[in-house]
């Protein structure tokens, strides 16, 4: 039904981490800032959920303003997506049953691929 992609280098993440104290918390649910926080290279986490984020709001057709709507999760090995708000609205009305993630890092850039499935044909 939808696919999504993007590409954003991990360090403008930590550099907006070190200089907006509240970026943390406008972007990411706490549970995601908590996760990413435990890691040993947290901006490197917080980049790809960034990421991730702004794929599903391509994925969705509906870009990505509302950060704590699309909160993404592990479960066991595979990363989720939870939607909440406007965003399960907007999957929702699409017919979509799963949202799926693809999340990758290097040393310098983090990347996400999401892509909606649904039951019905995009309308």
């Amino acid at each position: 039904m939808g696919i999504g992609i993007d590409l954003i280098e991990i360090d403008r993440i930590e550099r907006a981490l070190e200089r907006y104290p509240r970026f943390a918390q406008r972007c990411f649910t706490p549970a995601e800032a908590d996760y990413c926080s435990s890691r040993a290279y947290p901006a490197q986490h917080f980049a790809v959920r960034f990421a991730a984020k702004e794929a599903i709001g391509k994925a969705l057709g509906i870009g990505m303003t509302r950060w704590h709507e699309a909160e993404v999760v592990r479960e066991r090995a595979a990363p989720t997506a939870i939607l909440t708000g406007g965003c399960l609205s907007r999957a929702r009305d699409m017919g979509v049953v799963e949202v799926l993630l693809s999340l990758t890092h290097s040393r310098g850039m983090a990347a996400a691929v999401a892509i909606v499935r649904g039951t019905s044909p995009r309308q």
